[in-house]
């Protein structure tokens, strides 16, 4: 067990929201559902009050605790991505199931919880050592929504 578990708070679909999470990244999976035993403000006696879900290799709970509280921004998660491929297939899932895209890599879920989607080779080209490499790539990266790497590499290249 890690030390510190992030506790995703959700109205009412923490399961189904696990659920759709751990599609998203291989090796995840849904490790318990734990049902109240007992009627709360927000749910009846058998309902989903918790989910614990192991997405890559970190562990989460997603708790069912009624309307009171909204996700925004300020806090995100990042998918690290090997290729174009695994950021298009991700971004891709979480647009079509109610995502809105944001900018640069960011894309907000159906229930409002902002994902980072970023390709490894980002990160590499922005820890260029040659300064004026990783400035246009940091400029081409600020005017895109979904990450594009081949667009990247050619910024990079530019004035060499």
């Amino acid at each position: 067990m890690q030390k510190i578990t992030p506790c995703l708070w959700f109205n009412s679909d923490a399961e189904k929201a696990a659920r759709f999470y751990v599609s998203l990244v291989p090796g995840s999976r849904i490790d318990r559902v734990f049902r109240t035993p007992t009627d709360t403000p927000h749910s009846k006696a058998g309902d989903v009050l918790t989910v614990e879900f192991t997405l890559g290799k970190m562990e989460f709970l997603a708790l069912n605790g009624g309307p009171e509280f909204k996700f925004n921004p300020a806090v995100s998660f990042q998918i690290h991505c090997k290729d174009q491929a695994e950021v298009d297939r991700i971004w891709r899932k979480l647009k079509r199931n109610g995502g809105q895209e944001m900018a640069c890599s960011w894309i907000r879920d159906r229930w409002g919880l902002a994902w980072q989607i970023v390709p490894v080779r980002l990160e590499q080209l922005l820890k260029d050592r040659n300064r004026a490499r990783a400035k246009r790539v940091m400029e081409a990266m600020m005017t895109m929504v979904k990450i594009d790497v081949a667009s990247l590499e050619l910024a990079a290249a530019r004035g060499d």
